[in-house]
């Protein structure tokens, strides 16, 4: 008897939300500022450019069969607190995120997050087989419900994502109540820390995953070469944690896994102090210069510790975008993220900055 083939596919792989980045420019005469996808306002390291052109006169070969050049790149970036068995790169930091799902979810386990959230911590576990816990952000400053957590864990409960700052609400995770989280957790859990945007967190009382990871709790910190480096195209990310845990992460790398041209540009880049230097000044001052403009309009927005505000527009939010879009401004909706009727923007350069104002200030006098 012939089986229908869906019988050969598994239960948790059924169509449900698919994780779409931001759009492109499209194809236009017209100049469009492209304020959707949280990219460095200043475009590429230029040493990351230099290092990757340097490359090229050898990709007709293989690339290194490890990570282990990038991996000893990093230890300076952390000011040598870290050995370079405890870091795992992969190609972006979504591409991490599936790494670590891979080795620790089992069909059946439990993962915890916290909506509005990045979308692949759902979207990529339902691909093991995990089920979701969404413990939301509280109301109405989007702050993490450390109770709700710790009261969602099970004894299958095997990763907790934490963002600060967070993507797309801007908020982060105090030191205190970040403490208070890691002295209560169980010590069987994955707690994965996505800090992708933390060289824009300028607030006293921030942290990463650092400290934790010094102290050796089952932290990992995320971390991508997308936004500070300038390096989204490349798709470099990578996260640190106990030698233990990269140790064991690493058994299921592939060999070759890093293209020689993104382990070059990360290398160059990680040693480019100066454009680091400039981008976050820039996105400072962008920020700031931001938020005193929607203080102005009346626009409502939370506080930001990244390159982007979430707004609550004055339209609904797909109006808006395309609103926007029609004075040559792209944002991003974000219902996606769990955020109805929410749009980000992101923080651009002093021009880009500008032209968004002026287009905001167009369409709420329209």
């Amino acid at each position: 008897m012939k089986k229908n083939i869906k019988s050969i596919f598994k239960a948790h792989l059924v169509p449900k939300e698919v994780y779409k980045g931001g759009k492109n420019i499209p194809p236009t005469d017209k100049k469009i500022y492209k304020l959707s996808s949280n990219e460095n306002p200043l475009g590429a390291s230029p040493k990351a450019v230099a290092a990757m052109k340097a490359a090229l006169g050898n990709i007709d070969i293989y690339p290194d069969q490890t990570d282990i050049r990038l991996r000893e790149a990093l230890i300076q970036d952390f000011d040598g607190q870290l050995s370079a068995d405890q870091f795992l790169c992969g190609n972006s930091g979504s591409e991490v995120i599936d790494i670590l799902l891979r080795a620790f979810i089992n069909e059946g386990d439990e993962v915890i997050f916290s909506n509005p959230c990045f979308l692949p911590y759902s979207v990529f576990s339902r691909w093991y087989g995990a089920n979701q816990v969404d413990v939301p952000l509280l109301s109405p400053n989007y702050d993490l419900d450390v109770e709700g957590i710790l009261n969602a864990i099970t004894e299958k409960t095997k990763i907790i994502f934490l963002t600060s700052p967070n993507n797309p609400t801007g908020t982060y995770i105090p030191k205190s109540v970040m403490d208070d989280f890691m002295a209560r957790v169980p010590k069987n859990i994955v707690v994965v820390f996505d800090e992708v945007y933390r060289h824009f967190a300028d607030a006293e009382d921030y942290v990463t995953a650092l400290p934790y990871v010094l102290e050796g709790h089952n932290v990992i910190g995320l971390n991508s070469f997308s936004k500070t480096y300038g390096l989204a195209g490349q798709r470099i990310g990578y996260g640190y944690t106990t030698t233990t845990i990269a140790n064991y992460v690493r058994l299921i790398h592939k060999p070759f896994l890093l293209p020689l041209t993104s382990i070059e540009a990360a290398i160059g880049a990680l040693n480019d102090t100066e454009f680091i230097e400039a981008t976050v000044k820039t996105v400072l001052e962008g920020r700031t210069f931001v938020a005193k403009a929607f203080d102005e309009l009346g626009i409502k927005y939370w506080p930001s510790q990244a390159n982007f505000f979430i707004i609550d527009p004055p339209f609904p939010e797909m109006e808006f975008t395309d609103k926007m879009m029609e004075q040559g401004i792209m944002v991003r909706p974000v219902s996606q993220f769990g955020a109805p009727g929410k749009v980000r923007i992101t923080i651009g350069n002093k021009e880009a900055n500008a032209a968004m104002v002026t287009a905001l200030k167009k369409i709420i006098e329209v």
